[in-house]
């Protein structure tokens, strides 16, 4: 495919994502992975698990920073700036949109119980989006020579990390070194 074609579909794909990011960019790791892996096939499901994990890793907001490897990955650098636009033009845009909304309406009373609709169906995205990311790490996602296979340790480094984050207060830079030390124990 032709990379002016390519960046042209990347666009449109990743500005849809960015106008249906309420909720932020766990929100649309779903939406993310439904597109580009299951309809489109354009990246796949190993892949796509790496993407999320190094995209929460490296600073920046979640959905630009899968936007932007995804992009990169199926394009290169005009692949990446697709991505990256669309994801930021379609989430500024309705930013502005709500803006100017709010600050005309903002007080009245109806308004407070739409944002609590909002909040919900945030809520309920995130925790979807969190289901998604244990099933691709618990399946194998991240390692296809595995064979999709049940990986017993990402469940204990995960009740590990949370109990030493939470409960022990612990850095969670530091807990992040240590599950990674652990995965290249369990996965060599």
């Amino acid at each position: 495919m032709n990379h002016l074609y390519a960046a042209g579909s990347i666009f449109l794909l990743f500005f849809k994502i960015g106008l249906c990011s309420i909720g932020g960019g766990y929100a649309v790791i779903g939406m993310i992975q439904e597109l580009a892996v299951e309809r489109y096939g354009w990246l796949d499901a190993g892949t796509f698990t790496d993407m999320v994990a190094i995209s929460q890793m490296t600073p920046g907001p979640l959905a630009v920073n899968i936007s932007t490897f995804a992009g990169l990955r199926l394009a290169g650098l005009s692949g990446a700036a697709a991505a990256t636009v669309g994801c930021v033009a379609g989430g500024a845009g309705i930013s502005v949109l709500l803006y100017l909304f709010f600050r005309r309406y903002g007080r009245c009373v109806w308004i407070a119980g739409i944002l609590q609709g909002l909040k919900a169906a945030s809520a309920g995205l995130i925790a979807s989006a969190a289901v998604l990311i244990l099933e691709l790490a618990c399946e194998g996602g991240a390692r296809q020579e595995t064979g999709g296979s049940f990986h017993w340790q990402l469940p204990l480094l995960l009740a590990v990390s949370f109990y030493l984050v939470q409960r022990r207060k612990w850095n969670p830079v530091t807990v992040m070194a240590l599950t990674g030390m652990a995965g290249v124990l369990f996965y060599q």
